[in-house]
């Protein structure tokens, strides 16, 4: 039987990794796409290290400058809505195009910007083009790989956990220089990913992948139509929780390690190897051990501890760089485990379903990163990771509290 995309998970990824099949063998448009997937994630945590760097240079507060993950992450969330409807009627080769024109051209802008309320505007257009490309990267490597569609989600994998990770150390390195740095760095390199992703792959329609179903135009409305689903809902609402603790520590812990760029680059290095790793290589081995429901809970709860540890001893710099690190492995399981859930929540396609939880997961990490600003200056440095930590507590019993209509999702085949 052939597998398809919407069947496709990084479990199914990973089964096929211990069969002993290659992942490098693949199209060179496959790597194009690849190599701007590293740079677009890049975008996640490189501000991380120069944020303190930002509100000085700017005059600007801690919860001003903390709307940059906002901004990013509320037009992210709109963008989703739309995104599939755009790359289903201009091409995927035109969606990615543009989400990299368009990425370029405000992280460009935000180099030159010269206060923060501009810097956070055009974050947010940043955002947009964050949107158009991730949404439609996952179809393209699977579109254009020729080893199957479970093959290429890990490379799409990789590409996440490589962006999320070397994102910090690029935005520590150059914003050491510079705080513009980062923002003009990413503008160059995403200009070498527009040419690499022009002649390197190829028009719509060429597929080396016969197994992937041709892409059906779909509505703007077809995610909000998904949530009807209380799975998909619930999972996405969960999402929304934990993100307000995911968020906090990459927008606000900055502020509270009391590190340089290079310091503040290294520790979000570290967050983001653990990230990569246990998502890729740990995640599937605890969902097949235990089962994706449990193991999500369990990493939850985990990292919730790890917020309330970092709320309660914030001025110890040492315990809070290890509770960082330390994080990158309770989110990196979390994170594939989530995304393999709500591919297997509902009874619609992979890109509505994808759509329709982005949106919600994004406008909790659009939240959180003012809310933690703003709690540290009203009340003190502590509050912001209890407070999160309680979110993220939240999200576990809004899951366990609907386990009957999520159980489902360990019991797909394939998995």
């Amino acid at each position: 039987m052939k597998t398809t995309t919407k069947n496709a998970t990084p479990l199914d990824a990973a089964a096929e990794l211990e069969n002993g099949s290659s992942l490098l063998k693949q199209p060179r448009a496959v790597w194009a796409v690849f190599f701007a997937g590293i740079i677009s994630f890049m975008g996640i945590g490189l501000v991380d290290p120069i944020l303190p760097a930002i509100a000085s240079k700017l005059d600007a507060t801690p919860s001003e400058v903390t709307l940059l993950f906002t901004s990013y992450n509320a037009v992210m969330a709109l963008a989703m809505i739309i995104t599939g409807a755009v790359s289903s009627r201009i091409g995927i080769k035109k969606t990615l195009l543009s989400g990299i024109v368009v990425i370029a051209l405000f992280s460009a802008l935000g180099g030159a910007s010269g206060d923060v309320w501009t810097l956070v505007g055009l974050r947010g257009g940043w955002g947009l083009g964050n949107a158009l490309f991730v949404a439609t990267a996952l179809t393209a490597i699977v579109s254009l790989s020729s080893g199957g569609p479970a093959k290429a989600v890990i490379l799409y994998e990789a590409a996440v956990g490589l962006g999320i990770s070397v994102g910090p150390l690029v935005g520590g390195w150059l914003g050491a220089i510079s705080w513009r740095g980062p923002f003009f760095g990413v503008a160059v390199l995403m200009v070498i990913a527009f040419f690499a992703i022009v002649f390197l792959m190829p028009s719509d329609g060429k597929k080396a992948n016969p197994s992937v179903a041709p892409v059906k135009k779909t509505s703007i409305l077809d995610p909000f139509r998904a949530l009807k689903h209380r799975s998909l809902l619930i999972f996405g609402l969960g999402a929304a929780l934990y993100n307000f603790g995911f968020f906090t520590l990459l927008a606000y812990t900055p502020f509270v390690l009391g590190l340089d760029e290079h310091g503040l680059g290294y520790v979000f290095l570290g967050w983001g190897l653990l990230l990569a790793f246990t998502s890729v290589v740990m995640a599937p081995r605890l969902s097949n051990k235990f089962g994706t429901i449990a193991s999500m809970c369990v990493m939850l709860i985990l990292f919730a501890l790890t917020l309330f540890a970092m709320g309660i001893w914030t001025s110890n710099q040492s315990l809070i760089i290890v509770c960082v690190i330390l994080a990158g492995a309770f989110l990196g399981n979390n994170n594939t485990l989530i995304t393999t859930a709500v591919m297997n929540a509902a009874p619609v396609e992979r890109s509505t379903a994808s759509a329709a939880y982005s949106f919600l997961r994004f406008l909790g990490g659009a939240i959180a990163p003012f809310t933690a600003g703003k709690l540290a200056e009203v009340y003190n440095p502590h509050v912001p990771f209890i407070f999160s930590g309680v979110f993220v507590i939240l999200s576990v019993i809004l899951i366990v509290w609907n386990y009957e209509h999520v159980k489902h999702v360990n019991e797909v085949e394939g998995h």
